[in-house]
């Protein structure tokens, strides 16, 4: 699951049940093409690569790149969006690509793991304990693993509006994000930009996004 919600939403997985099957709008249609395109342009995958997205909702990012993978796992809390991404791998015929339930904290390595990517979109700052979150990340890697994890840069809260459930961080400074990121174990550790994103209830207002990547060792 992803940022973009309705004021006053809660972001309890079950929330995301009810609106999952109307949650492809054409507003995040744009932001998961404008996210892709960001991850395209920094990463490069490599051959075969199989990889895990996390928090991926109704698939629309990992989707977006699967022309640069192997294979995709598409993992969230929601049913309800696992419901719609498994609609959308059924009806293309999808045979590369898996949508399952998975918690990144507290879940056992899902079938499959190690990978070759670890992704996320709006995910990081939805995690309390941030060093918990990249040692889930870390998990998932096999040596050599690549982490790309597109988020908010530090803002004044008014991202979210009316939203405060779940939200653990208004955004991340960035060199402290790197740092952590570091002592999480992680190497080849760059964050730039990531282009914007409209906010949840003004979405004519730009926030800036940071592209964050690193590297298992």
């Amino acid at each position: 699951m992803t940022d973009e919600t309705e004021p006053g939403a809660s972001l309890d997985p079950k929330s995301f049940d009810a609106r999952a099957a109307t949650w492809d709008t054409p507003e995040r249609l744009a932001r998961a093409s404008a996210a892709s395109a960001a991850i395209r342009s920094a990463v490069r995958f490599p051959a075969g690569c199989r990889a895990i997205e996390i928090g991926a909702g109704t698939g629309l990012v990992g989707l977006a790149l699967l022309d640069q993978l192997a294979e995709l796992v598409l993992a969230d809390t929601s049913e309800g969006m696992l419901a719609e991404a498994r609609r959308k791998i059924d009806e293309r015929d999808l045979r590369n690509v898996r949508a399952i339930h998975f918690d990144l904290v507290a879940d056992p390595l899902p079938e499959g793991a190690p990978f070759d990517a670890a992704i996320s979109q709006l995910v990081l700052h939805h995690i309390e304990d941030t060093a918990a979150g990249l040692a889930g990340f870390k998990r998932l890697l096999a040596p050599g693993g690549l982490l790309v994890a597109l988020d908010l840069d530090t803002e004044d809260g008014s991202f979210h509006g009316a939203i405060g459930q779940g939200v653990h961080h208004l955004g991340f400074d960035r060199a402290r994000l790197a740092r952590l990121t570091e002592a999480a174990g992680f190497v080849d550790v760059q964050v730039r930009d990531g282009g914007t994103v409209g906010g949840a209830e003004e979405e004519d207002v730009p926030y800036p996004l940071f592209l964050l990547t690193a590297r298992r060792p």
